[in-house]
Protein backbone atom coordinates (compact mmCIF):
# COMPACT_ATOMS: atom_id res chain seq x y z
CA UNK A 1 0.00 0.00 0.00
CA UNK A 2 1.24 3.61 -0.87
CA UNK A 3 2.20 5.69 2.26
CA UNK A 4 -0.34 7.15 4.72
CA UNK A 5 0.59 10.49 3.36
CA UNK A 6 -1.12 13.64 2.37
CA UNK A 7 -4.40 15.71 3.36
CA UNK A 8 -6.51 12.74 0.94
CA UNK A 9 -4.88 9.69 2.68
CA UNK A 10 -8.41 8.93 4.59
CA UNK A 11 -10.25 8.33 0.90
CA UNK A 12 -9.88 4.92 -0.89
CA UNK A 13 -10.64 5.53 -4.69
CA UNK A 14 -11.40 3.15 -6.95
CA UNK A 15 -10.66 3.76 -10.54
CA UNK A 16 -12.11 2.12 -13.82
CA UNK A 17 -10.62 4.53 -16.26
CA UNK A 18 -8.80 4.68 -19.03
CA UNK A 19 -6.77 6.88 -21.85
CA UNK A 20 -6.57 10.12 -20.20
CA UNK A 21 -9.88 12.32 -19.19
CA UNK A 22 -10.69 9.87 -16.21
CA UNK A 23 -7.03 9.35 -15.85
CA UNK A 24 -6.10 12.75 -14.79
CA UNK A 25 -8.89 12.77 -12.36
CA UNK A 26 -7.82 10.46 -10.49
CA UNK A 27 -4.03 11.30 -10.74
CA UNK A 28 -5.30 14.83 -9.06
CA UNK A 29 -6.26 12.49 -5.70
CA UNK A 30 -3.67 10.02 -5.84
CA UNK A 31 -0.72 12.96 -5.82
CA UNK A 32 -2.67 14.18 -2.74
CA UNK A 33 -2.30 11.40 -0.47
CA UNK A 34 -5.85 9.36 -1.98
CA UNK A 35 -5.69 5.32 -1.54
CA UNK A 36 -5.67 4.64 -5.86
CA UNK A 37 -6.69 1.51 -6.83
CA UNK A 38 -6.81 1.43 -10.79
CA UNK A 39 -8.82 -1.55 -11.86
CA UNK A 40 -7.52 -3.14 -15.32
CA UNK A 41 -8.31 -5.61 -17.43
CA UNK A 42 -6.74 -8.97 -16.92
CA UNK A 43 -4.13 -8.61 -19.88
CA UNK A 44 -3.49 -5.24 -18.79
CA UNK A 45 -4.36 -1.25 -20.00
CA UNK A 46 -1.80 -0.84 -22.44
CA UNK A 47 -2.55 0.95 -25.61
CA UNK A 48 -5.23 2.77 -23.75
CA UNK A 49 -2.85 5.96 -23.34
CA UNK A 50 -0.06 5.47 -24.51
CA UNK A 51 2.03 2.26 -23.76
CA UNK A 52 2.80 1.29 -20.25
CA UNK A 53 6.47 2.03 -20.23
CA UNK A 54 6.10 5.26 -22.21
CA UNK A 55 5.89 8.79 -21.04
CA UNK A 56 2.29 9.27 -21.24
CA UNK A 57 1.55 6.33 -19.11
CA UNK A 58 3.52 6.78 -16.56
CA UNK A 59 3.16 10.36 -15.98
CA UNK A 60 -1.07 9.11 -15.78
CA UNK A 61 -0.72 6.47 -13.27
CA UNK A 62 1.80 7.18 -10.63
CA UNK A 63 0.70 7.22 -7.20
CA UNK A 64 -1.89 4.37 -7.80
CA UNK A 65 -1.96 0.27 -7.37
CA UNK A 66 -3.16 -1.94 -10.15
CA UNK A 67 -6.09 -4.94 -9.75
CA UNK A 68 -6.28 -6.45 -13.10
CA UNK A 69 -9.97 -7.58 -13.10
CA UNK A 70 -12.43 -9.29 -15.37
CA UNK A 71 -15.29 -7.39 -14.54
CA UNK A 72 -17.55 -9.35 -16.96
CA UNK A 73 -17.19 -12.38 -14.82
CA UNK A 74 -19.80 -13.07 -11.78
CA UNK A 75 -16.18 -13.40 -9.55
CA UNK A 76 -15.05 -10.26 -11.19
CA UNK A 77 -17.98 -7.82 -10.05
CA UNK A 78 -18.85 -9.48 -6.68
CA UNK A 79 -14.53 -8.29 -6.14
CA UNK A 80 -15.47 -4.67 -7.16
CA UNK A 81 -18.64 -4.39 -5.08
CA UNK A 82 -16.70 -5.27 -2.13
CA UNK A 83 -14.17 -2.67 -2.78
CA UNK A 84 -17.42 -0.34 -3.26
CA UNK A 85 -18.47 -1.22 0.11
CA UNK A 86 -15.29 0.03 1.51
CA UNK A 87 -14.09 3.04 -0.97
CA UNK A 88 -15.26 6.63 -0.97
CA UNK A 89 -14.76 7.29 -4.52
CA UNK A 90 -14.78 5.51 -7.64
CA UNK A 91 -14.66 7.22 -11.04
CA UNK A 92 -15.02 6.19 -14.42
CA UNK A 93 -14.83 7.36 -18.22
CA UNK A 94 -17.18 4.52 -20.08
CA UNK A 95 -19.62 5.34 -22.51
CA UNK A 96 -22.57 6.35 -20.62
CA UNK A 97 -24.17 2.93 -21.75
CA UNK A 98 -21.50 0.70 -20.59
CA UNK A 99 -21.83 1.13 -16.80
CA UNK A 100 -25.37 -0.12 -17.11
CA UNK A 101 -24.79 -3.11 -18.89
CA UNK A 102 -22.02 -4.27 -16.18
CA UNK A 103 -24.44 -3.00 -13.41
CA UNK A 104 -21.50 -0.71 -11.94
CA UNK A 105 -23.67 2.17 -12.75
CA UNK A 106 -24.23 5.05 -9.76
CA UNK A 107 -28.03 3.88 -8.39
CA UNK A 108 -26.41 0.35 -8.53
CA UNK A 109 -23.25 1.18 -6.25
CA UNK A 110 -25.07 3.25 -3.88
CA UNK A 111 -27.23 0.62 -2.97
CA UNK A 112 -23.83 -0.91 -1.50
CA UNK A 113 -22.55 1.95 -0.22
CA UNK A 114 -24.33 4.99 -0.12
CA UNK A 115 -21.26 7.58 1.05
CA UNK A 116 -19.98 6.49 -2.59
CA UNK A 117 -19.26 9.47 -4.55
CA UNK A 118 -19.52 8.31 -8.33
CA UNK A 119 -17.86 10.61 -11.01
CA UNK A 120 -18.21 9.83 -14.49
CA UNK A 121 -16.54 11.46 -17.18
CA UNK A 122 -17.75 11.66 -21.23
CA UNK A 123 -17.44 13.06 -24.14
CA UNK A 124 -20.75 14.90 -24.07
CA UNK A 125 -22.49 14.24 -21.11
CA UNK A 126 -24.48 11.19 -19.24
CA UNK A 127 -27.58 12.46 -21.27
CA UNK A 128 -28.90 14.41 -24.52
CA UNK A 129 -29.29 13.94 -27.73
CA UNK A 130 -25.03 13.06 -28.07
CA UNK A 131 -24.97 10.86 -25.33
CA UNK A 132 -24.11 7.65 -27.29
CA UNK A 133 -21.17 9.31 -29.14
CA UNK A 134 -17.67 8.30 -28.77
CA UNK A 135 -16.04 11.31 -27.56
CA UNK A 136 -12.45 12.46 -28.72
CA UNK A 137 -10.17 15.90 -27.33
CA UNK A 138 -9.75 17.15 -30.83
CA UNK A 139 -13.46 16.66 -31.60
CA UNK A 140 -14.47 18.22 -28.52
CA UNK A 141 -11.82 21.11 -29.12
CA UNK A 142 -14.21 21.44 -32.83
CA UNK A 143 -17.23 21.67 -31.15
CA UNK A 144 -16.64 23.51 -28.48
CA UNK A 145 -15.27 26.50 -30.47
CA UNK A 146 -11.42 26.40 -29.76
CA UNK A 147 -9.76 25.38 -32.95
CA UNK A 148 -11.90 28.62 -34.82
CA UNK A 149 -10.23 31.07 -32.44
CA UNK A 150 -6.93 29.13 -32.51
CA UNK A 151 -4.32 29.73 -34.88
CA UNK A 152 -3.63 32.73 -37.82
CA UNK A 153 -5.97 34.74 -39.14
CA UNK A 154 -7.80 32.79 -42.07
CA UNK A 155 -5.37 29.64 -41.25
CA UNK A 156 -8.75 27.95 -40.80
CA UNK A 157 -9.30 25.65 -37.93
CA UNK A 158 -6.37 24.98 -35.85
CA UNK A 159 -6.02 21.95 -32.72
CA UNK A 160 -4.74 23.26 -29.67
CA UNK A 161 -1.06 21.62 -28.78
CA UNK A 162 -2.39 19.67 -25.92
CA UNK A 163 -5.91 17.40 -25.38
CA UNK A 164 -6.83 20.47 -22.77
CA UNK A 165 -10.50 19.06 -23.02
CA UNK A 166 -9.36 15.65 -22.07
CA UNK A 167 -7.04 17.69 -19.45
CA UNK A 168 -9.65 20.02 -18.12
CA UNK A 169 -12.76 17.34 -17.95
CA UNK A 170 -10.78 15.37 -15.40
CA UNK A 171 -9.59 18.14 -13.33
CA UNK A 172 -13.08 19.13 -13.16
CA UNK A 173 -14.43 15.90 -12.21
CA UNK A 174 -11.61 16.11 -9.56
CA UNK A 175 -12.92 19.30 -7.91
CA UNK A 176 -16.31 18.14 -8.28
CA UNK A 177 -15.20 14.70 -6.51
CA UNK A 178 -14.31 17.00 -3.61
CA UNK A 179 -16.55 19.02 -3.24
CA UNK A 180 -19.29 15.94 -2.99
CA UNK A 181 -16.73 14.50 -0.12
CA UNK A 182 -16.89 18.08 1.28
CA UNK A 183 -21.13 17.99 1.14
CA UNK A 184 -21.13 13.99 1.87
CA UNK A 185 -19.66 15.36 5.69
CA UNK A 186 -22.92 16.91 5.76
CA UNK A 187 -25.25 14.88 4.47
CA UNK A 188 -23.57 11.15 4.76
CA UNK A 189 -24.39 10.63 1.32
CA UNK A 190 -22.65 10.47 -1.74
CA UNK A 191 -23.71 11.78 -5.37
CA UNK A 192 -22.88 11.48 -8.82
CA UNK A 193 -20.81 13.93 -10.00
CA UNK A 194 -20.37 14.29 -14.15
CA UNK A 195 -18.61 15.93 -16.31
CA UNK A 196 -17.72 16.31 -19.91
CA UNK A 197 -15.03 17.03 -22.44
CA UNK A 198 -17.41 18.91 -24.22
CA UNK A 199 -18.71 21.02 -21.40
CA UNK A 200 -15.11 21.24 -20.35
CA UNK A 201 -13.98 22.89 -23.50
CA UNK A 202 -16.51 25.64 -23.32
CA UNK A 203 -16.12 26.54 -19.88
CA UNK A 204 -12.22 26.89 -20.64
CA UNK A 205 -13.41 29.53 -23.67
CA UNK A 206 -14.24 31.76 -20.68
CA UNK A 207 -14.00 35.06 -22.19
CA UNK A 208 -13.90 34.64 -25.81
CA UNK A 209 -17.55 32.40 -24.93
CA UNK A 210 -18.86 35.50 -23.06
CA UNK A 211 -18.40 37.81 -26.10
CA UNK A 212 -21.13 35.86 -28.04
CA UNK A 213 -23.26 35.47 -24.89
CA UNK A 214 -23.11 38.67 -23.64
CA UNK A 215 -22.14 41.18 -26.73
CA UNK A 216 -23.15 39.10 -29.50
CA UNK A 217 -19.49 39.11 -31.06
CA UNK A 218 -18.12 35.89 -33.03
CA UNK A 219 -14.69 35.91 -31.91
CA UNK A 220 -11.83 35.04 -35.01
CA UNK A 221 -8.39 33.94 -34.89
CA UNK A 222 -5.86 36.20 -33.76
CA UNK A 223 -2.88 34.36 -34.06
CA UNK A 224 0.06 35.15 -31.07
CA UNK A 225 -2.14 38.62 -30.65
CA UNK A 226 -3.93 38.89 -27.94
CA UNK A 227 -7.76 38.88 -29.04
CA UNK A 228 -8.01 42.64 -26.57
CA UNK A 229 -5.35 43.62 -25.14
CA UNK A 230 -2.97 45.51 -27.37
CA UNK A 231 0.27 45.25 -27.66
CA UNK A 232 0.47 41.55 -26.58
CA UNK A 233 2.72 39.18 -29.20
CA UNK A 234 5.07 37.57 -30.30
CA UNK A 235 7.87 39.83 -31.59
CA UNK A 236 10.85 38.42 -33.27
CA UNK A 237 14.74 39.84 -31.55
CA UNK A 238 17.99 39.76 -33.04
CA UNK A 239 18.38 36.16 -31.81
CA UNK A 240 14.94 34.62 -31.77
CA UNK A 241 11.07 35.78 -30.60
CA UNK A 242 9.73 36.67 -27.10
CA UNK A 243 6.04 37.41 -25.58
CA UNK A 244 5.54 40.76 -24.89
CA UNK A 245 2.15 41.28 -23.10
CA UNK A 246 1.47 45.26 -22.90
CA UNK A 247 -2.31 45.26 -21.94
CA UNK A 248 -3.90 48.33 -20.64
CA UNK A 249 -2.36 51.95 -20.79
CA UNK A 250 0.23 52.17 -17.80
CA UNK A 251 1.74 48.82 -18.96
CA UNK A 252 1.55 50.56 -22.12
CA UNK A 253 3.33 53.72 -21.89
CA UNK A 254 6.20 51.61 -19.66
CA UNK A 255 6.88 49.43 -22.70
CA UNK A 256 7.45 52.27 -25.12
CA UNK A 257 9.81 53.69 -22.44
CA UNK A 258 11.67 50.86 -22.22
CA UNK A 259 11.73 50.46 -26.00
CA UNK A 260 13.40 53.93 -25.76
CA UNK A 261 10.54 55.36 -28.03
CA UNK A 262 8.09 57.14 -25.45
CA UNK A 263 6.07 59.18 -28.16
CA UNK A 264 4.60 56.31 -29.15
CA UNK A 265 2.34 56.38 -26.10
CA UNK A 266 0.61 59.80 -26.72
CA UNK A 267 1.06 59.08 -30.98
CA UNK A 268 -3.37 59.58 -31.96
CA UNK A 269 -3.09 55.70 -33.52
CA UNK A 270 -2.10 54.21 -30.06
CA UNK A 271 -3.11 56.51 -27.23
CA UNK A 272 -6.04 54.25 -26.32
CA UNK A 273 -7.07 50.49 -26.17
CA UNK A 274 -9.32 50.96 -28.33
CA UNK A 275 -6.96 52.99 -31.19
CA UNK A 276 -4.39 50.40 -30.40
CA UNK A 277 -6.59 47.36 -31.35
CA UNK A 278 -7.66 49.33 -35.07
CA UNK A 279 -3.73 49.80 -35.42
CA UNK A 280 -3.01 47.19 -33.94
CA UNK A 281 -0.66 45.72 -37.05
CA UNK A 282 0.84 49.49 -37.44
CA UNK A 283 2.01 49.26 -33.60
CA UNK A 284 3.07 45.40 -33.78
CA UNK A 285 5.17 46.50 -36.92
CA UNK A 286 6.96 49.38 -34.87
CA UNK A 287 7.56 47.38 -32.05
CA UNK A 288 9.56 44.56 -33.84
CA UNK A 289 11.68 46.79 -35.96
CA UNK A 290 12.61 47.82 -32.37
CA UNK A 291 12.77 44.19 -30.73
CA UNK A 292 15.07 42.93 -34.13
CA UNK A 293 18.15 45.06 -32.65
CA UNK A 294 18.98 43.10 -29.21
CA UNK A 295 18.81 39.77 -28.23
CA UNK A 296 15.83 38.41 -26.27
CA UNK A 297 17.69 38.08 -23.27
CA UNK A 298 18.09 41.75 -23.36
CA UNK A 299 14.91 42.68 -24.04
CA UNK A 300 13.31 40.44 -21.35
CA UNK A 301 15.56 42.22 -18.46
CA UNK A 302 14.81 45.47 -19.63
CA UNK A 303 11.12 45.20 -20.46
CA UNK A 304 10.60 43.26 -17.03
CA UNK A 305 12.86 45.90 -15.06
CA UNK A 306 10.15 48.62 -16.10
CA UNK A 307 7.35 46.13 -15.36
CA UNK A 308 6.07 45.11 -18.44
CA UNK A 309 5.08 41.41 -18.58
CA UNK A 310 7.71 39.40 -21.34
CA UNK A 311 9.28 36.35 -21.37
CA UNK A 312 11.25 33.88 -23.64
CA UNK A 313 9.38 31.40 -25.85
CA UNK A 314 10.78 28.01 -24.82
CA UNK A 315 11.42 24.55 -26.56
CA UNK A 316 10.23 21.57 -23.67
CA UNK A 317 14.09 21.37 -23.02
CA UNK A 318 14.36 24.54 -22.13
CA UNK A 319 11.13 24.78 -20.43
CA UNK A 320 12.93 22.76 -17.75
CA UNK A 321 16.31 24.40 -17.70
CA UNK A 322 14.64 27.64 -16.62
CA UNK A 323 15.86 28.19 -12.32
CA UNK A 324 12.41 29.46 -11.81
CA UNK A 325 10.70 26.33 -13.24
CA UNK A 326 13.24 24.39 -11.30
CA UNK A 327 12.33 26.35 -7.88
CA UNK A 328 8.69 25.69 -8.41
CA UNK A 329 10.14 21.79 -8.28
CA UNK A 330 6.92 20.86 -10.72
CA UNK A 331 8.94 17.35 -12.12
CA UNK A 332 9.51 15.38 -9.85
CA UNK A 333 11.73 11.97 -9.97
CA UNK A 334 10.04 8.54 -9.15
CA UNK A 335 11.97 5.32 -9.15
CA UNK A 336 10.30 2.45 -11.39
CA UNK A 337 11.81 -1.06 -11.22
CA UNK A 338 11.96 -1.62 -15.01
CA UNK A 339 12.50 2.28 -16.32
CA UNK A 340 14.69 3.51 -13.27
CA UNK A 341 14.27 7.06 -12.18
CA UNK A 342 12.02 8.69 -13.98
CA UNK A 343 10.74 12.42 -14.06
CA UNK A 344 7.27 13.17 -14.19
CA UNK A 345 4.75 16.10 -13.88
CA UNK A 346 3.41 17.08 -11.20
CA UNK A 347 0.65 19.44 -9.28
CA UNK A 348 0.16 23.14 -9.96
CA UNK A 349 -0.84 23.79 -7.00
CA UNK A 350 0.68 24.16 -3.47
CA UNK A 351 -0.54 23.68 0.41
CA UNK A 352 1.67 24.88 3.10
CA UNK A 353 1.15 22.35 5.62
CA UNK A 354 0.41 19.00 3.27
CA UNK A 355 1.86 19.06 0.51
CA UNK A 356 1.64 16.68 -2.83
CA UNK A 357 3.76 14.16 -3.63
CA UNK A 358 4.82 11.34 -5.81
CA UNK A 359 5.32 8.56 -3.87
CA UNK A 360 5.21 5.45 -5.98
CA UNK A 361 5.89 4.98 -10.02
CA UNK A 362 3.14 3.75 -12.15
CA UNK A 363 2.63 -0.27 -11.36
CA UNK A 364 2.75 -3.41 -13.39
CA UNK A 365 -0.46 -4.52 -14.67
CA UNK A 366 -1.84 -6.20 -11.80
CA UNK A 367 1.36 -6.05 -9.54
CA UNK A 368 -1.27 -5.47 -6.25
CA UNK A 369 -4.02 -7.56 -7.44
CA UNK A 370 -2.66 -10.19 -4.51
CA UNK A 371 -2.11 -7.83 -1.84
CA UNK A 372 -5.63 -5.61 -2.34
CA UNK A 373 -7.49 -9.21 -2.51
CA UNK A 374 -6.28 -9.84 0.90
CA UNK A 375 -7.11 -6.86 2.14
CA UNK A 376 -10.81 -7.94 1.05
CA UNK A 377 -10.65 -10.93 3.12
CA UNK A 378 -10.23 -13.32 0.21
CA UNK A 379 -7.65 -16.80 1.55
CA UNK A 380 -4.44 -17.50 -0.73
CA UNK A 381 -6.40 -20.63 -2.48
CA UNK A 382 -9.31 -18.04 -3.24
CA UNK A 383 -6.78 -15.62 -4.59
CA UNK A 384 -5.11 -18.93 -6.52
CA UNK A 385 -8.67 -19.79 -8.30
CA UNK A 386 -9.10 -16.54 -9.33
CA UNK A 387 -5.82 -16.65 -10.85
CA UNK A 388 -6.97 -19.97 -12.65
CA UNK A 389 -10.57 -18.98 -13.53
CA UNK A 390 -8.68 -15.81 -14.87
CA UNK A 391 -10.70 -13.47 -13.51
CA UNK A 392 -7.87 -11.32 -11.89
Amino acid sequence: MTDPQGPLARFKVIDLTRVRAGPTAVRQLADWGADVIKIEAPEGDAGLGGERHGPDFQNLHRNKRSLTLNLKAPEGLEILKRLVAQSDVVVENYRPDVKFRLGVDYESLKKINKRIVYASISGFGQDGPYRDRPGFDQIAQGMGGLMSITGLPGQGPVRVGIPVADLTAGIFAAMGILVALLEREQSGEGQWVTSSLLGAQIAMLDFQAARWTIAKEVPGQAGNNHPTSIPTGVFQTADGHINIAAAGNDIYHRCCRALGVPELATDPRFVTGKSRLENRDTLNGIIEAITLKQTSAAWIEKLNGEGVPCGPIYKMNEVFDDPQVKHLGIARTVHHKILGDVEVIGQAIELSRTPWSVRSATPEAGEHTDTVLAELGYGDAEIAALHTKKVV
